[in-house]
């Protein structure tokens, strides 16, 4: 099984109040929140064979603190997990890295995409149940070959409170 870790941004500026929202950069509190979130996977020794993320300032600095706090060497970035990102897309990189060997992953993105790509991987559908909150995490096995829609495990649904 593959270890799939959906990790939404933590809190940013507010919308509107830069010229391209691609380059709105988290808060003081956001960087403070997502440094102690990431120090307490940390602790519960979570490790990432990679971290893809978003090209967007905000996910790219979550994915920085991810691995300043050494849950992972390596980040990659990956536009299919932009805003608007195809899920197709990331299903073709996803396969590609299976079988390469990787067991651990930790993707960085944004809502509505990411608990939309995690409901599609649990249940072949949208269905806007899952609400993953800034920091938030989803925990999801995969198989470690074939499709992973409709044949992924939900282990772990967890909003940033519980982590503080």
């Amino acid at each position: 099984m593959i270890e799939l870790y959906i990790i939404r941004h933590g809190l940013a500026g507010e919308r509107g109040t830069y010229e391209n929202d691609d380059d709105r950069p988290l808060t003081e509190e956001g960087r403070d929140r997502t440094r102690k979130v990431a120090k307490r996977l940390h602790a519960l020794e979570l490790q990432f064979d990679l971290i893809l993320t978003s090209p967007l300032v905000r996910a790219k600095q979550t994915a920085d603190i991810l691995q300043s706090v050494d849950l992972c060497s390596q980040v990659e970035i990956s536009p299919d997990l932009a805003p608007g990102g195809q899920f197709k897309n990331w299903l073709v990189w996803l396969d590609r890295w299976r079988l390469a060997g990787g067991r651990s992953l930790a993707i960085v993105g944004h809502e509505p995409n990411l608990s939309q790509w995690a409901e599609q991987l649990l249940w072949g559908t949208i269905k806007d149940r899952l609400i993953l909150k800034k920091a938030g995490i989803i925990g999801l096995l995969l198989p470690s070959s074939g499709s992973p829609i409709e044949q992924s495990q939900l282990f772990w649904l967890c909003p940033p409170r519980f982590l503080l």
